[in-house]
């Protein structure tokens, strides 16, 4: 067993040891335990990265050949395990991402433009900034903080770039 460190997230400089046990492995900053399926008399498997306290993914693990315990973990279903733990933490990222960014694009005075709305999830001071460009040149012709609750569309698009208010 080996001391890793090749987190696939940036900013973990942090080692665990290599496991390679049947109900347990890490490896890679991931970490896979079988577990007792709560639903079911059967197993399940529980992707984690290290250090997070929920896992990324839990699905059902296939029962050994005695048909009691489960089957050990092994490089192959490990290596599947991770690729699946990280299209949902994708997926999550994305769908998040998606949800706090509106974008529309306008045209003010012969002029298109494209407003952008990043809302600022801040547990003490939730926000949102709202920024317009004009979509030829680049250039930033107004930017502003405005409510998390401002509903953007071409209308309050339009009118953000005419007046500045949202």
């Amino acid at each position: 067993m080996g001391v890793r460190g090749a987190w696939d997230y940036p900013g973990m400089a942090e080692q665990i040891e290599d496991t390679s046990d049947p109900r347990l492995w890490k490896r890679d900053g991931w970490i896979a335990k079988v577990i007792k399926n709560e639903d079911d008399d059967g197993w399940a498997v529980e992707m984690s990265r290290h250090g997070e306290s929920e896992p990324a993914l839990t699905t059902p693990w296939t029962m050994g050949r005695d048909k009691k315990n489960p089957k050990p973990l092994d490089p192959p279903s490990f290596h599947t395990l991770v690729k699946t733990a990280r299209e949902v933490l994708m997926r999550h990222e994305q769908q998040l991402r998606a949800k706090l960014h509106r974008s529309v694009s306008v045209t003010v005075d012969d002029r298109a433009v494209k407003v952008d709305l990043d809302i600022v999830p801040d547990e003490d001071d939730p926000h949102a900034i709202m920024v317009a460009v004009d979509e030829r040149s680049g250039e930033e012709l107004r930017s502003a903080r405005v409510a998390p609750t401002v509903k953007l569309n071409a209308t309050s698009a339009a009118r953000f770039v005419r007046t500045g208010e949202a």
